[in-house]
């Protein structure tokens, strides 16, 4: 059926009001906000959420959800500072010491998401069950490896992973200092195209379609759905891991209480706003990393603006309802 303007909505909105906020910006801040900086912090802010997300999106187009990415962020994150300091003790290069720390970072969050994959592809629990389970579990497993405090690292050289990128030619700060594009930003944008890649070109994300909007039809049609939702949850526990391990590196350290909390928040609300269906069988990876710059300008508007930080999670509630009534409303439309 034609498609109405609830579905133009459903499938371009994102991009509207992204230009739309962009354009307020420009107009009442003018070039405060147009400067190379502010754009490439506005861009790289919540990268680290925007790897997650990119993961999320996987495990949502599958009908899914993972409520525990925050917690195990920490949990992953206290492993990869612990492992740098055993290296650095150990006498390993600082270089060598980062490399295991990333390595062991994702490691650890690839076999947690494989843990709730399990639970929940082979168990038949639901998901949201499984990783709520999984919120208190690796929050306390990160709380017990830092004694209930923060790790910190002894590696002077891991802080400079996380503010360390590519030097963009010609471009300058007012302290005359070139623009750096931070890793965590390349990264992110890496792993997005990625899984785009998986999505779009390879049978695993025509699989994770099929399994979203039908998964009775998918196994009749001799789909693997319990390997496809398995590996759905164990991709993004690795993208944690590495999330996890650009954070601590951006911080020098691991707040074991406090780093990664509604990280699944703002994971989920940049998928939904993205355009990818909370039912399954539908998602884009361009439409979350736009989600996940347009929540970053929410933010940067708020604070531009002084308006008390405290409303944030409102205005993100509100975000997240609007997108769905949108989704459903080109649905409906169909």
């Amino acid at each position: 059926m034609k498609r109405g303007w609830r579905g133009l909505l459903a499938d371009y909105g994102v991009l509207v009001a992204l230009v739309l906020l962009f354009a307020i910006n420009v107009f009442t801040r003018g070039e405060s906000f147009l400067q190379a900086e502010n754009l490439r912090n506005l861009v790289s802010q919540n990268a680290y959420v925007g790897i997650i997300a990119v993961g999320m999106t996987f495990v949502i187009m599958t009908a899914g959800i993972d409520l525990s990415v925050g917690s195990m962020l920490a949990f992953c994150g206290a492993v990869a500072v612990l492992v740098l300091n055993r290296q650095d003790a150990g006498g390993a290069a600082a270089g060598t010491a980062v490399l295991f720390a990333v390595l062991a970072s994702m490691a650890v969050g690839a076999a947690s998401g494989f843990a709730n994959g399990v639970a929940i592809a082979f168990g038949r629990v639901a998901p949201f069950i499984v990783t709520l389970a999984g919120l208190a579990a690796f929050r306390s497993l990160a709380l017990v490896l830092g004694k209930g405090g923060e790790i910190r690292s002894q590696v002077s050289e891991f802080q400079d992973f996380g503010f360390g990128g590519v030097p963009l030619p010609f471009l300058t700060n007012q302290a005359g200092q070139p623009i750096v594009l931070y890793w965590s930003l390349l990264i992110f944008l890496g792993v997005a195209l990625l899984a785009s890649f998986l999505l779009n070109r390879t049978p695993f994300g025509r699989y994770m379609i099929a399994v979203g909007a039908n998964e009775r039809a998918a196994r009749y049609s001799a789909i693997d759905t319990k390997t496809i939702k398995l590996w759905t949850y164990t991709f993004l526990g690795a993208l944690v891991g590495l999330a996890a391990v650009l954070n601590a590196a951006r911080m020098n350290s691991v707040g074991t209480g406090s780093v990664g909390l509604y990280y699944e928040l703002d994971a989920i609300a940049a998928v939904v706003i993205g355009g990818t269906s909370l039912r399954g069988g539908k998602g884009r990876i361009w439409g979350t990393v736009v989600g996940v710059i347009l929540l970053t300008l929410i933010a940067n508007m708020m604070t531009a603006y002084r308006i008390d930080t405290n409303w944030q999670g409102l205005v993100r509630g509100a975000v997240i309802l609007i997108a769905v009534l949108l989704q459903r409303g080109s649905k409906e439309n169909d």
